[in-house]
This record gives C-alpha cells, sequence and structure tokens, in this order.
C-alpha cells in the first residue's frame, strides 16, 4: 500500500504492530463493554456496524456482547492487527486500508470512531468525517480526546502524532443532517471501568 501521511505510515508499521501488545487486555474488555453500554444507552435497532480503526478488535468483542445478533466490518490499516481481527469477524466484512483509501459502498446503521481521529494528519480530517458521514444511515459514535481548540501534543516521544480538537462540534457544523444524542466523559481513574479520559458523542441522522 502506498500511504501520502506520516501518520499513516506510523501506524502501518512497527508502532502499530507493537500497540497490537498493549491493547490486550481483558480489563479493557470489560470497561469497554461498560463503556458502550451508556454510551449506546439512546440508540434504537442497529442491525450492523461498521467501526473505523478496529485494531485487533477490542471495541467490537465488547460490542458482541451487548448486540450478539448484529453484523460487523471493520477498517484496519495495520497487517499484523487484521490477522486478529479474522478471529473476531468474518475476513470479508475486512478492509485492510487506510481510512483515507476507504471507498464507502454501503452505508452502516452504526459507524464507530474510538481513540482514531486523534492520530489523523489534520490536513485530512474533513475527508475523513465525510466518510464516517456517508458510511451511516442511523448513528456515529465518536470517542476521542476532546479539545476546544485544535492542538498537537507528543505522543509516547514522537511529534506530529497526536492531535485534539472538538471532532463532534465540527462534524455538527458541516453537516446539519446529523443531531446530538447523548455525550459524556470516561475518567482514567474510574475505580470499575476506566478509560483513557475520552469524551464521547453519539450522533443520528436525522
Amino acid at each position: 500500500m502506498k500511504f501520502t501521511t506520516d501518520q499513516e505510515i506510523f501506524w502501518s508499521g512497527n508502532f502499530g504492530d507493537d500497540y497490537i501488545n498493549r491493547n490486550k487486555n481483558n480489563d479493557l474488555l470489560t470497561s469497554n463493554i461498560s463503556f458502550f453500554i451508556n454510551a449506546l444507552r439512546r440508540t434504537k435497532k442497529i442491525n450492523d456496524c461498521i467501526e473505523f480503526g478496529a485494531n485487533i478488535g477490542m471495541n467490537i468483542k465488547a460490542l458482541k456482547t451487548i448486540f450478539p445478533k448484529i453484523d460487523f466490518y471493520a477498517v484496519e490499516i495495520n497487517e499484523k492487527a487484521t490477522r486478529h481481527l479474522k478471529s473476531v469477524i468474518p475476513s470479508e466484512n475486512i478492509f485492510q486500508e487506510s481510512i483515507l483509501d476507504f471507498e464507502v459502498k454501503q452505508k452502516r446503521d452504526l459507524v464507530l470512531i474510538k481513540g482514531v481521529l486523534i492520530h489523523i494528519n489534520p490536513d485530512e480530517i474533513l475527508k475523513v468525517y465525510r466518510k464516517l458521514v456517508e458510511s451511516t444511515n442511523k448513528y456515529l459514535l465518536i470517542a476521542e480526546y476532546y479539545s476546544r481548540k485544535p492542538e498537537a501534543l507528543m505522543y509516547r516521544g514522537f511529534k506530529d502524532k497526536l492531535f485534539k480538537r472538538d471532532f463532534a462540534g465540527e462534524i455538527l457544523d458541516q453537516y446539519p443532517d446529523l443531531n446530538l444524542v447523548d455525550y459524556g466523559f470516561v475518567y482514567h481513574k474510574d475505580p470499575k471501568f476506566p478509560q483513557d479520559d475520552i469524551t464521547w458523542f453519539l450522533l443520528e441522522k436525522i
């Protein structure tokens, strides 16, 4: 695959491979189940879901415990991660490619992106917003670090690999056919179900 941004190269290579080991965690699975029960409590009938940046499928594993009968799809840039994903969902439901290259051919009831927008090159963020919105016919769940103004932070010693901003607010400003249904925050010191200081937003297409 040919990539156009440093961030794609970063996550498709050795750093993305190393991330897999940090993401294998039974406690994370339990926290994710709690997270999704809360974040999706105001949704109605969901028949299918696609996750952008699914890695090894920890989010999908959690969602499958809540929605055991729906179909899951995933977009993932890292080849090693997709090998793990094949034990979670059918291989034909996995798109091993960059989000920037993904072509939307079918809409899903739930589109999920969690901890991924923060790693997208800011010059490409509008393109990703469009793909997310075009991919849903009902719900879009965004879970990321939040900042009212765009800012870049160091990420594990690397520059220009983590960017915070008001992702949901920007999407709502650009796409008036979306409504904010619910939102919340999960704290890293939560005594039962910690996450990584994630702010989440549930949007619905009207």
